[in-house]
């Protein structure tokens, strides 16, 4: 039988990740398949006892092997995995001291005829092999007692390994791995060779976190259709319906495993897991499974895709890299070797900028490129509507945002801003003084969001400066913040992503408006419905278009926006409590001016609402303008968020904190007028 084959280098844990993942049914088919298991962790060496007794057999296998053939002598290490047909050991060169997983198959294990052909089998079709994915073939002898093949050594293990600590992993972790699947699955089958048992214990990580696509047992020639084999083997909950069918294996067989791959890797247990053997077949031949809300609209419609059940439905390999999963999200250039254990925290920088080179290459490499972006696009968009409007609830990972690895010792020091001492003023002169300035700069209009609507970008920032001054100046000493607590409405950024080196600033508002700033001054809004786009090439002028029929001078503007907007939904997480609010009546939002400074981010939008980001401990001040009063929220580091009358911290004051923070933001504001 095809199930009952002889073991390749694998180093996975029985064939199963964990025993969480992987169900009873298949956990004892595994183990009829003779899979290895996989205990290395390094490359150090450790000393074996001078012979071993084979589990099958009374072979021993000495600590020193030597190949009959060249006289090179190779030093047996500790065992990698093991199977029902052979060990896998670390095995070291003692000319070269290169190290190898070297597989060991006694001869009294394959003495039939067609045991022996199998093995020959894998050894014709894996030393032909040469690529960056698919794990090393380097050589093989044998001697009287066992045949051995020494094969690339993968230090971190398998993908099973990793699954089975980490439980699931995070969408750009997928990304990085399945390219790499994609691209050694790519080469095999332009080599006309099929895999026929790609799975998590079948996918290897070396020291540098680079895959390895390994297990050649089971693989086999691409047959014409009629001439295709079709034996049922592989592992029972990757297998697919044309193959349990007995209608023979083709590239889309590989295509099918490869989404039960991705499935498993997002949501941590295999599609078709059931608790028996029969069931899962059952699901399998119906194609029959969930996707839960958890995961975002782009990976449903991929695994959707690849677990067609017509192979002919089924993606190619090019249509696989090509798809808004892909697109549409980042894809770290590295990974580090915490992830085999830890979720990752990826930086500020790298992950964007390999991200965004996505969308570059969608604007320009070609009018092709351009064409079948868009193409897939509108195919989507019209399957995902109802699916967009789930994903708000997910929990998200923040990447943009500084991670805080310590408290910091001192609080934010004031700004070299010159702050005249408290005067002595009544309550109502104070309260007057702060309207007075209001009222001096706005002149007659009715709210300082129409005014402001038509004014100069410096209009704006003076007319805030001059505010939060006013406060500053006259505002008395304080130990805490004020018991005055308001419960207001108003708009305020929950996420943020700087690619200004290449296209611009973006930013996602508490409504879910998405707008970027772009280098050139221009400025895009994609509005909640995510069909809108509001585009303002100067201030106050407003052109309005759907995100789908955008005029041809826009595309490319439009492309960029919507690159913003999924990366903000998929990967960054609110950035405070304060709750989603979307009031019909009021301008829309979009933002005039941004700095960042070493400690902070300042953001200036067109009716005067003014926010600063402090990196260190993530805490926010946002001042906006509601029925001509100015109000002021401040979100604490547990991003709890309380909101105050500039009028009450001008009669009553603040704690030190805070106006440490409200003195900086002004000085931002000021060098940014300036």
């Amino acid at each position: 039988m095809d199930l009952l084959r002889t073991i390749a280098y694998q180093p996975g844990s029985s064939g199963s990740h964990s025993s969480s993942s992987t169900g009873s049914s298949s956990r004892m088919a595994e183990q009829a398949l003779g899979k290895a298991a996989y205990n290395g962790e390094s490359r150090r060496k450790k000393a074996a006892e001078p012979s071993e007794h084979h589990p099958h057999g009374t072979t021993e296998i000495s600590r020193i092997i030597t190949d009959p053939t060249t006289g090179r002598r190779y030093c047996r290490g500790k065992v990698l995995g093991k199977g029902g047909f052979a060990k896998c050991y670390e095995m070291t060169d003692l000319t070269t001291n290169k190290v190898y997983a070297a597989k060991i198959i006694p001869h009294s294990r394959v003495a039939k005829p067609h045991q022996r052909e199998k093995i020959d089998k894998e050894i014709e079709l894996h030393r032909m092999l040469n690529h960056r994915h698919i794990v090393q073939f380097y050589h093989y002898f044998e001697d009287k007692e066992n045949i051995y093949i020494l094969l690339e050594y993968c230090s971190r293990r398998s993908m099973a390994h990793i699954l089975k600590a980490r439980k699931v992993l995070t969408a750009p972790e997928v990304r990085y791995y399945l390219r790499q699947i994609v691209s050694g699955l790519k080469y095999l089958h332009e080599q006309e060779i099929l895999h026929r048992d790609l799975k998590l214990g079948n996918f290897f990580i070396n020291d540098a976190m680079e895959l390895k696509v390994g297990d050649f047992g089971l693989a086999a020639r691409l047959e014409p259709l009629e001439h295709r084999r079709r034996t049922i083997c592989g592992t029972p909950n990757y297998l697919s319906p044309e193959v349990l069918n007995k209608q023979g294996h083709g590239c889309e067989s590989d295509i099918w495993a490869l989404g039960c791959v991705m499935y498993t890797m997002l949501l941590g247990r295999p599609p078709f897991e059931t608790t028996n053997l029969k069931e899962t077949y059952r699901c399998i031949r119906e194609a029959k499974y969930s996707l839960p809300s958890s995961l975002l609209p782009p990976a449903k419609h991929l695994i959707a895709t690849m677990l067609s059940k017509n192979p002919e439905d089924r993606p190619t390999l090019d249509d696989i890299v090509r798809h808004d999963f892909f697109l549409l999200g980042f894809t770290p250039e590295r990974l580090p070797a915490s992830c085999c254990h830890t979720v990752p925290d990826f930086n500020l920088s790298s992950p964007a900028k390999n991200f965004f080179k996505k969308a570059a290459a969608a604007l320009f490499g070609g009018k092709k490129e351009k064409a079948r972006y868009f193409d897939t696009h509108n195919r989507l968009a019209k399957e995902d509507e109802e699916i967009y409007k789930l994903r708000h609830d997910l929990k998200k990972t923040s990447i943009t945002q500084l991670p805080i690895k310590h408290r910091l010792e001192e609080e934010i020091q004031p700004p070299s801003l010159t702050v005249a001492k408290p005067s002595i003023l009544t309550e109502t002169k104070q309260i007057d003084a702060i309207r007075m300035i209001v009222r001096g700069t706005l002149g007659s209009c009715s709210s300082s969001s129409e005014c402001l609507e038509d004014s100069t970008m410096g209009s704006v920032a003076d007319t805030v400066a001059r505010v939060l001054r006013g406060c500053l100046e006259n505002m008395p000493e304080l130990d805490n913040i004020p018991k005055e607590q308001l419960t207001a409405s108003f708009q305020w950024v929950t996420k943020w992503v700087d690619y200004s080196n290449k296209y611009g600033f973006g930013y996602q508002l508490s409504d879910h408006t998405v707008g970027v700033l772009f280098n050139n001054g221009a400025h895009m809004s994609l509005l909640p419905d995510k069909k809108t786009v509001h585009y303002y090439a100067e201030l106050g002028q407003c052109s309005v278009f759907s995100a789908t029929e955008a005029p041809e001078q826009f595309i490319s503007q439009v492309t960029i926006l919507k690159y913003f907007s999924h990366y903000m939904e998929e990967n960054l997480m609110d950035g405070g409590d304060l709750p989603s609010v979307m009031d019909v009546r009021r301008p829309r939002l979009y933002l005039l001016q941004w700095l960042k400074s070493d400690k902070a981010l300042m953001m200036l939008f067109n009716d005067g609402t003014f926010q600063v980001n402090f990196y260190h401990d993530h805490t926010k001040i946002i001042i906006c303008n509601q029925n001509e009063e100015y109000l002021l929220t401040y979100i604490n580091e547990d991003r709890l968020s309380t909101t105050f009358r500039l009028t009450t911290l001008l009669v009553s004051g603040c704690s030190l904190e805070l106006k440490h923070r409200m003195e900086y933001a002004l000085n931002m504001l000021l060098q940014r007028c300036n």
